[in-house]
């Protein structure tokens, strides 16, 4: 058997091992493992990490990995002021994070390519009222993947007021390449954070969508949003209790504990 195909064999191996998995469970344990003070367990998972992933220190905040509190702490790390400048021009679109676009396009209606060969409809990966599906039907989407290595913290594309947020139970499947290939719908079956924007008349949602080992996705006016029990699809009211509503371009609002995936929506007016 040749590398390709012996790679071939093992990605779908672990496609198949996910559907068995208790995705929840692992998630949660993974959850409360990354939070531990203990130093030799926290210090173990950071050196481990930084082994494998060489993620570049010199962006953060505090560059030395093992002065995190917990693994957790070193995951979501702050980078350092100017590392990420923001382009000023207000028309101008920025990426919500670090990664790579794994799919970016208009939508054939309301329907968005996940991976060759499959789709899904703006719709099924709100969940949510249709009015608010509708307003994006035509416009833009970008599907931005999160490394392990990457800066784990999501920012705003544009400068924008939170109109509505909501979170949606589902399934914690992979997003790597090979899952995204071929699981049919991925992004609309997994648990997610919608959050819908508006500047002036003009709207945008950005979609943060969990995965395996993911177990927990917040933001900066709702807190830890995920893992939530019990699982069903709940409002997260709009309020500015913890930070304020109406963000400029380039300000943080929310944040992976553990890497996935962000979709950001465009309405035809911007795109």
């Amino acid at each position: 058997m040749s590398a390709p195909e012996a790679e071939s064999v093992g990605a779908r191996l672990f496609v198949a091992l996910q559907y068995l998995l208790p995705q929840h469970f692992l998630s949660q344990l993974v959850h409360r493992v990354t939070r531990s003070r203990v130093r030799m367990v926290k210090n173990a998972l950071i050196e481990n990490f930084v082994v494998n992933y060489h993620p570049d220190m010199r962006e953060a905040e505090q560059p030395d990995p093992l002065q995190y509190e917990t693994f957790n702490a070193f995951f979501t790390r702050a980078l350092r002021a100017g590392a990420r400048p923001v382009n000023p021009d207000p028309a101008a679109l920025v990426s919500p994070v670090d990664g790579s676009v794994s799919q970016v396009g208009r939508l054939d209606g309301s329907w968005l390519v996940q991976a060759k060969g499959h789709a899904y409809s703006v719709e099924s990966l709100l969940a949510g009222d249709a009015s608010w599906a509708a307003m994006f039907q035509g416009g833009a989407f970008a599907t931005l993947y999160l490394a392990p290595f990457n800066y784990h913290r999501v920012h705003m594309p544009l400068a924008g007021s939170l109109r509505a947020a909501w979170y949606v139970p589902g399934q914690l499947f992979s997003v790597n390449a090979a899952t995204a290939a071929s699981v049919p719908g991925l992004f609309a079956r997994n648990e997610r954070v919608v959050c819908v924007f508006g500047d002036g008349p003009l709207m945008f949602a950005m979609v943060l969508v969990g995965a395996l080992f993911v177990g927990s996705i917040a933001t900066v006016w709702h807190g830890e949003v995920t893992p939530r029990s019990p699982r069903r699809r709940a409002e997260l009211p709009p309020e500015a209790t913890h930070a304020s509503l109406t963000l400029a371009k380039g300000a943080e609002m929310g944040r992976f504990n553990m890497g996935s995936t962000v979709i950001l929506l465009l309405p035809p007016q911007l795109s």
